[in-house]
């Protein structure tokens, strides 16, 4: 084997080997997206000999090279946690931007939701969330971000889209809610029900939700959610605290209280 070509199959390999460790996790508690990487995976046999052998030959240097990429990674990913985790505290208005919002509009402390309409965690956590709000309303602004896991749920992207041009005549709380209290009836009959009973004007709904805004909209969500690698949900971000999952309501509470204390 040639110097030049061995280094290009190695180069290969670290590609391969990362995407593909890199896509395994699971997040506990909530929904999360299938690796990535099954394209990058789906390598020929001939292939796969050659990424065997330069794994016997270069076992120390494939360990060092995969720790070293996983610590830029880390670090990389932190340092945009950091970021965006004192721009929640000292401007949080740029954060929200124009996702929906409810509650207290001091934005003193503000509680971003990444969620998903078709994720069964999502709808349980929604029901948390209703008891958290009603008890912290004026003193909790809660902020909805859109993660439609399409890989896995075939209905969060319609279902986000239906919700967005339900937002823009003033019902995104109302329409959400129903979402979630109808999850097992996700569709178009369902979507154009819920703006029925909701007493949205039907074509500009329709124009809405199947616009360039909708999705240009949750696409700006789904860029937040990857630049803070979140795959999965429901997701929360509190000021400076971080939790997901299907979580209870007395986790909220203790965050809220750790948040509390350091306003």
């Amino acid at each position: 084997m040639e110097i030049s070509t061995g280094w290009q199959q190695y180069r290969q390999l670290r590609l391969w080997l990362l995407t593909t460790i890199l896509a395994v996790g699971l997040t506990l508690g909530g929904c999360s997206k299938p690796g990535e990487s099954a394209k990058t995976a789906n390598v020929s046999p001939e292939f796969e000999q050659q990424v065997i052998q330069v794994i016997r030959n270069n076992p120390k240097a494939i360990l060092e090279s995969v720790q070293a990429y996983q610590q830029q990674q880390q670090e990389n990913l932190q340092s945009s946690r950091q970021s965006f985790l004192e721009q929640m505290k000292t401007n949080p208005s740029a954060i929200i931007g124009s996702s929906p919002t409810t509650g207290a509009s001091s934005q003193q402390i503000v509680l971003l939701e990444f969620s998903d309409f078709q994720c069964p965690f999502c709808a349980r956590a929604h029901q948390t969330i209703k008891q958290f709000m009603d008890k912290h309303q004026g003193q909790v602004t809660l902020v909805y971000k859109h993660l439609p896991l399409s890989q896995i749920h075939s209905e969060a992207l319609p279902a986000a889209k239906a919700s967005w041009a339900a937002q823009q005549q003033g019902k995104f709380w109302q329409y959400q809610d129903a979402l979630f209290s109808q999850q097992e009836k996700l569709g178009e009959d369902l979507y154009v029900q819920i703006a029925t009973t909701l007493n949205l004007d039907l074509e500009q709904f329709n124009r809405d939700r199947q616009s360039s805004e909708a999705q240009a909209s949750i696409q700006k969500d789904l860029e937040l959610a990857q630049a803070l690698a979140i795959s999965g949900t429901p997701f929360f971000v509190m000021n400076g605290e971080t939790f997901s999952g299907a979580v209870e309501l007395s986790e909220m509470e203790e965050v809220l209280a750790r948040v509390s204390s350091k306003n």
